[in-house]
C-alpha cells in the first residue's frame, strides 16, 4: 500500500533534516516551534537499560537519539525521572530538582539535553504539580507538627464528629482521599495514593515554590513540560461533598460526581501565571486534560489564547473503534475550539492503539491506517515510545505479576497499567535488546518479530511506514499549516479530508472497513478543481483519477492536489 517514488524519497529525507535541524521557535509565517514539531513519549524506565539493572535510564535514552532523529522526531517528553520512592513509578515525587539515581544523575540528563539539542531534538519533562511524595521534605515538615513552617503547604483538616473524614470524597486509587495522621490528629487530603500528598495550591508559598522549580529546569535547556493531573490542582474550600452516583467504581467504592475536587475555575488562574513563565522562556505547556467535552477543552487554551499552548484532546484518544462518523465529530471538533489540536492515541495510561483497534486479523494494516490519520490531522501529534512498531500489550495474568498498586487493588476488574509500560523492543536478542539484566517488567514473545531493527529492514513495516509518514508530514506545507476541510461526510466506512494550503492541498482517504470501498471526489467547492492526484502514498499508481479511486480493506491513500 505504502509505495512511493525514489525521487520523492530523497525530497523527503532531505527536506525534512533541514526542517529539524532548524532551532528558530518561530517560522515567518509566525507558528511556533511547536506546532511543527511531531512529540515523542518516553517512558524511561522501559525505553533503553544502559548498565544491565532491568531499568531504562537516561544514558539508554541518550544511545537512541540518533533512531529517534531519523524516525522524525523533534521533541522528546519524559515521564518523570525525579528522586522518587516509585510507589507509584515516579508520579511521587521527592525532590523537584535532582535525578533519581535509577535513571542516572543531573549530569546525565545535561548530557542528554545537549546531545539532543544537537540533533534538532527539544526535551520536555512531566511536571507533577498536584502532589508530593509523603517523603518530599516539604510533607515531611508540614507532618510533624501542627505548627511547623509547612503545614499549610498541603491539605489538612480536622474530621467530622465519631471520627470520621472530612467529607465523602474518594481516592481516583481507591478508598477513602483522607487518611488520618496520628501524630497531629487531623486528615490529609490525597487525590491519588496515601503516598501522595496533594499540595495546597492556595498558598502563595506553594505557588512559588512550584513555578520556581521551571525556571530551574528552564535554565537547564528544557523546552517546556506536562503537565500532570492540571484538573486535580483545587478543592473546594468548604469541602463540600461530592454527590453519589449509582454503583459501585472497580475497586468498590460508592461512585461519585466530582463537583467539588475537579476542573475549579481556580486552575486556570494557575495556568495563566505558568503561561507566562514559560513564554518567557520559549516554552511549550502540554496538558493531561481529560475533558467531557470540547467546551471543557476549549478552557485550557485560555480566553486569549493565554494558557496552554497544547492541551491534549484526550477525547480522540477515546474513540475505541474504527468509526469514520465518531472520527468526523471528534477531529471537526477540536478543530473548531480556536487552539492549536494536539492528537494523542496511547500514552503509558491508555491500552495500546494496536490492541484497541486491531481486530486480530487486520492489526498490521490498521496500525498504519491509524498512523496516517493522526500524523496527517491539523496539528501536533504526541507518539508513544513502541507504537511507530505496532507494540501490543502485555498484560500480566496473575495477581501476583502485577507491578502497578492499580492492578494489585482493583483486580481483577482492574488489571493496571504495566500491559502498555513493557520495555521497547530493540531486536530479537535476549530482552528485546532493552537489557543485559533481568527486565523491570516481561517482554512479549512479539519482540521476536515486532522490534525494530526487523522493521528496519522490511519495507512495508509499520515502522517504514511512520518513517515515510513522518517525513511527509515535515516536508509538506499543507500537512504542516494547511486547514481541515472533511469530505464525503456521510460516508460510513471511509474517512476523508483535506489539508488545504494556498494552492495546493493533500488529499487523505482512509478504508476503516474490511470491505474495499470505491470512492470519489469533487474538490471545485474546496477550490481545485483538478480531476487527479499525484499520490503520496498509498497506491501503487503514481496518478489516481478522483472520480474513481479503489481502496483495500483498511488502506490508506494520500495524494497531493493543486489548481
Amino acid at each position: 500500500m505504502f509505495r512511493k517514488s525514489a525521487a520523492l524519497i530523497l525530497l523527503v529525507a532531505g527536506f525534512s533534516g533541514f526542517i529539524r535541524s532548524q532551532t528558530k521557535s518561530v517560522d515567518a509565517e509566525g507558528h511556533q516551534w511547536w506546532q511543527h514539531a511531531v512529540f515523542y513519549e518516553i517512558y524511561p524506565r522501559s525505553f533503553m537499560d544502559s548498565n544491565g539493572d532491568g531499568v531504562g535510564d537516561l544514558k539508554g535514552i541518550a544511545s537512541k537519539l540518533d533512531y529517534l532523529k531519523k524516525l522524525g522526531v523533534d521533541a522528546i517528553w519524559i515521564t518523570p525521572c525525579f528522586p522518587s520512592p516509585q510507589v507509584d513509578f515516579g508520579y511521587d515525587v521527592s525532590d523537584y530538582e535532582n535525578i533519581d539515581p535509577m535513571y542516572g544523575t543531573l549530569e546525565d540528563f545535561d548530557r542528554l539535553e545537549k546531545a539532543a539539542k544537537k540533533r534538532g531534538i527539544r526535551v520536555i519533562l512531566d511536571f507533577v504539580m498536584n502532589h508530593t511524595s509523603d517523603q518530599h521534605p516539604w510533607f515531611i515538615d508540614s507532618r510533624s507538627s501542627r505548627t511547623a513552617a509547612k503545614r499549610d503547604w498541603y491539605m489538612w483538616h480536622d474530621g467530622k464528629a465519631a471520627g470520621g473524614p472530612p467529607n465523602n470524597w474518594v481516592s481516583l486509587f481507591g478508598g477513602p482521599a483522607w487518611t488520618w495522621d496520628e501524630k497531629t490528629g487531623q486528615f490529609y487530603y490525597h487525590y491519588f495514593y496515601v503516598q501522595q500528598p496533594d499540595l495546597n495550591w492556595r498558598n502563595p508559598a506553594v505557588h512559588d515554590a512550584m513555578f520556581d522549580v521551571t525556571r530551574w529546569w528552564y535554565k537547564r535547556g528544557v523546552a517546556g513540560f506536562r503537565l500532570d493531573a492540571v484538573d486535580t490542582l483545587f478543592e473546594d474550600p468548604e469541602l463540600r461533598d461530592n454527590p453519589v452516583l449509582p454503583g459501585l467504581n472497580k475497586y468498590g467504592d460508592p461512585r461519585q460526581k466530582d463537583v467539588y475536587n475537579l476542573k475549579l475555575p481556580e486552575v486556570h488562574d494557575v495556568l495563566r501565571d505558568l503561561r507566562k513563565v514559560a513564554d518567557e522562556n520559549g516554552a511549550v505547556l502540554i496538558g493531561e486534560t481529560y475533558t467531557d467535552d470540547i467546551g471543557q477543552l476549549k478552557q485550557y487554551y485560555g480566553d486569549h489564547s493565554n494558557e496552554l499552548q497544547m492541551p491534549m484532546d484526550m477525547m480522540f484518544a477515546q474513540v475505541n473503534k474504527l468509526s469514520p462518523a465518531e472520527f468526523r465529530r471528534q477531529i471537526a471538533a477540536v478543530d473548531s475550539a480556536g487552539g492549536w489540536p494536539v492528537f494523542v492515541l496511547s500514552n503509558h495510561d491508555i491500552v495500546r492503539s494496536y490492541v484497541r483497534y486491531g481486530d486480530g486479523q487486520h492489526n498490521q494494516a490498521i496500525a498504519k491506517l491509524m498512523a496516517a490519520l493522526y500524523l496527517t490531522l491539523r496539528g501536533t501529534p504526541i507518539m508513544y515510545y513502541g507504537e511507530e512498531i505496532g507494540m501490543e500489550n502485555n498484560d500480566p495474568v496473575r495477581k501476583e505479576d502485577v507491578k502497578d498498586p492499580i492492578g494489585r487493588l482493583g483486580w481483577p476488574q482492574e488489571k493496571g497499567r504495566d500491559g502498555e509500560r513493557t520495555p521497547m523492543q530493540w531486536n530479537d536478542s535476549a530482552n528485546a535488546g532493552f537489557t543485559r539484566g533481568t527486565p523491570w517488567l516481561p517482554v512479549p514473545p512479539s519482540y521476536k518479530t515486532v522490534n525494530v531493527a526487523g522493521e528496519l529492514k522490511d519495507q512495508a513495516s509499520i515502522l517504514q511506514v511512520y518513517r515515510r509518514l513522518l517525513a511527509l508530514r515535515h516536508h509538506n506545507p499543507a500537512l504542516l499549516d494547511g486547514d481541515y476541510v472533511a469530505l464525503n461526510e456521510n460516508d460510513a466506512n471511509v474517512l476523508s479530508y483535506l489539508r488545504r494550503y494556498k494552492n495546493q492541498a493533500v488529499l487523505v482517504a482512509l478504508n476503516m472497513s474490511s470491505q474495499a470501498q470505491e470512492v470519489s471526489f469533487d474538490l471545485v467547492a474546496q477550490g481545485f478543481p483538478a480531476k487527479s492526484a499525484r499520490t503520496l502514498m498509498g497506491s501503487s499508481a503514481k496518478v489516481s483519477s478522483l472520480s474513481h479511486l479503489s481502496l483495500e480493506p483498511f488502506a490508506v491513500y494520500i495524494g497531493a492536489v493543486s489548481k
